[in-house]
């Protein structure tokens, strides 16, 4: 009998899905997994169903480096609306309580993002995928339970106020990981005093990667119907994924004690943090750390 999950093709890069509204991130990783036939694939990090936008898609050797995109910095479009509460944040919710929003202006708003900038506590909402006793918190939400969270402290980096039609505004955030934008509307309206809700929100950006390179469903069937080269390149090299970070390239001795584990030094490195690893032939083998003593030593390997 042949093994499971080796079926399928050995697909390798990179896809920046725009998700589609309403579809789970699990549901919109498995559609495209069946376009590619591809043996392995893992999304990095979930959208909420009603959220659209960059949800980058690893294929292959990629599904190693994906937790780097998980802990990376994120863009969002978030569109508020004030003086309603709802039980899950957004607009999907029912209506928990409603307040006035007479005497509020656009500077005070302005003022109140000042406040929610750099270093923050926020408590992760009762409807998220965190797991509480081995339960989804969402589930347990909707069963009308609700249990202790830890706050959590994440970094505000950045919130432009780019439209304010009252009772609604728009904001594009720059924010950590585990940043809930829900939550930061939620705190938005009660520093405000009527109290806010998500309508509509979107991820633009995941580490190096923007809305500029995103592939829509569209494009995914037309590519489809076109075949597997049309589909293939879509994809983009795993390396991309850590453009940002400094490369490092190996001669063929510090490749292969690299290979085997071993730290090694490299002239001209970069003195802290991670890095790229390259080979004496110019391929990409993984993630280097720098070393107390200034050496390279191998993260995660291809």
């Amino acid at each position: 009998m042949g093994r499971r999950g080796n079926s399928g093709r050995n697909v390798q890069g990179i896809l920046l899905l725009d998700k589609p509204l309403g579809d789970t991130s699990n549901a919109a990783l498995q559609k495209v997994k069946r376009m590619f036939f591809a043996r392995k694939a893992g999304h990095t990090g979930s959208l909420d169903p009603l959220a659209g936008g960059l949800l980058p898609i690893c294929f292959g050797s990629a599904t190693k480096i994906s937790a780097f995109l998980l802990d990376a910095d994120k863009r969002y479009w978030v569109r508020v609306k004030l003086g309603e509460t709802t039980a899950t944040g957004d607009a999907e919710g029912d209506v928990l309580e409603t307040r006035p929003t007479e005497g509020i202006v656009e500077s005070h708003i302005r003022d109140v993002l000042k406040t929610f900038l750099g270093e923050i506590q926020q408590i992760p909402p009762m409807y998220s995928a965190l797991k509480h006793k081995g339960e989804r918190l969402y589930k347990l939400a909707r069963d009308g339970i609700e249990v202790e969270r830890e706050p959590r402290t994440i970094q505000m980096h950045q919130l432009e106020l780019i439209s304010c039609d009252l009772p609604e505004f728009e904001l594009n955030v720059h924010c950590s990981k585990g940043t809930y934008v829900r939550t930061l509307a939620e705190g938005i309206g009660e520093a405000l005093g009527c109290g806010a809700h998500v309508t509509a929100l979107r991820r633009t950006g995941v580490g190096p990667f923007d809305a500029t390179r995103m592939v829509s469903m569209d494009d995914l069937n037309i590519a489809f119907e076109a075949g597997r080269d049309a589909l293939q390149g879509l994809l983009l090299p795993m390396e991309s994924a850590l453009s940002n970070w400094p490369a490092v390239s190996l001669n063929s001795d510090s490749t292969h004690y690299m290979k085997q584990g071993q730290p090694v030094q490299i002239p001209n490195a970069p003195t802290t943090g991670r890095v790229r690893l390259y080979d004496h032939k110019g391929d990409f083998i993984g993630v280097g750390e720098i070393l107390d003593d200034g050496r390279v030593a191998p993260k995660r390997l291809m």
